[in-house]
């Protein structure tokens, strides 16, 4: 199977660093790659992560500050110079259609791959074609009009061999039985929760530029994975407060509340060179996995539980 795993590509704020890009994730679930607010610097940092736009199948803008925007003009003008072999869906904010209009026609380029455009107005799923998840949006608070992600597979059943070989059970008989959920074989029905266990489907949030609200817990509730801004630290709540942010701390306290498995920590304020005190802050709170989160850095969804 394909990793599932979040490949960061930047995760400064407003402002870059010389150690941190503006924001951009790939989420790799797959055959799915999600590419999450790409900032300036996208197309090269993807470059140094090892991945190509090929892999991307959506991209999800959660709003229309520069530095969860700025990349799309070439992140999809390289989808088009390479030619990707699929169409490629776009959900933003609907109230930013201009911004998305103009980002997506900065100059002049040969169009050579379908972009299907989604604006999202409300809250809810969200159509996404082909996926093997359920997309949905919630509504942030924001200077400007934000929606967080989550991802969230069906749940399934895992086969069990040993299972299999107890009822005998072997080649086109084992498809059949999950294609009609029962089987007759020597005079008994064998069901397919005879030969099998619940497999919990997995989940994942993203959580950019907000301030605490509703939204955040609910797109945080029970995840697999939260990828959440942190920032600033608690002693600068306030500024986060006055500019629609969160704090390692408020972002670790909503992980502990949502019972959250890996907490990732980004989106980090320059005024923060040292990053220790953000999982010192978050560790008061959550004694799960914290990841604070680097450019480049490769981070695996955990195992199934």
């Amino acid at each position: 199977m394909s990793p599932r795993e979040l490949v960061v590509l930047g995760t400064a704020s407003q402002v870059p660093t010389k150690q941190r890009n503006h924001n951009g994730y790939l989420l790799r679930w797959g055959d799915e790659g999600i590419l999450f607010d790409p900032g300036e610097g996208t197309q090269r940092q993807m470059t140094y992560a090892g991945v190509s736009v090929t892999d991307i199948t959506r991209i999800a803008v959660t709003h229309f500050h520069g530095d969860h925007c700025l990349g799309l003009p070439g992140i999809i003008q390289r989808i088009n110079l390479d030619k990707v072999a699929h169409p490629v869906d776009v959900y933003y904010p609907a109230s930013g259609e201009a911004f998305f209009d103009r980002l997506s026609n900065a100059s002049s380029f040969y169009r050579t791959v379908e972009l299907r455009a989604h604006p999202i107005a409300d809250p809810g799923a969200l159509d996404a074609p082909g996926a093997p998840f359920v997309l949905e949006a919630v509504a942030l608070s924001h200077p400007v009009d934000t929606f967080g992600y989550r991802l969230t597979e069906p749940s399934g059943v895992r086969i069990l061999p040993e299972r299999l070989a107890v009822f005998g059970l072997h080649g086109p008989a084992v498809g059949q039985l999950q294609r009609t959920g029962s089987i007759e074989l020597a005079g008994r029905t064998i069901t397919l929760a005879d030969v099998s266990e619940p497999r919990p489907g997995q989940s994942f949030a993203f959580v950019m530029d907000t301030r605490l609200c509703p939204g955040v817990l609910s797109l945080a509730s029970g995840v697999d994975m939260l990828v959440i801004e942190a920032t600033f630290l608690d002693v600068d709540a306030q500024l986060a407060e006055e500019y629609g942010h969160l704090t390692a701390g408020q972002a670790a306290r909503v992980a502990a509340e949502a019972g959250v498995r890996t907490l990732v920590l980004t989106h980090f304020s320059q005024r923060y060179r040292d990053l220790d005190a953000h999982l010192a802050e978050a560790a008061l709170h959550f004694t799960g996995e914290i990841v604070i989160a680097t450019d480049l850095a490769r981070i695996p969804l955990p195992p199934r539980h």
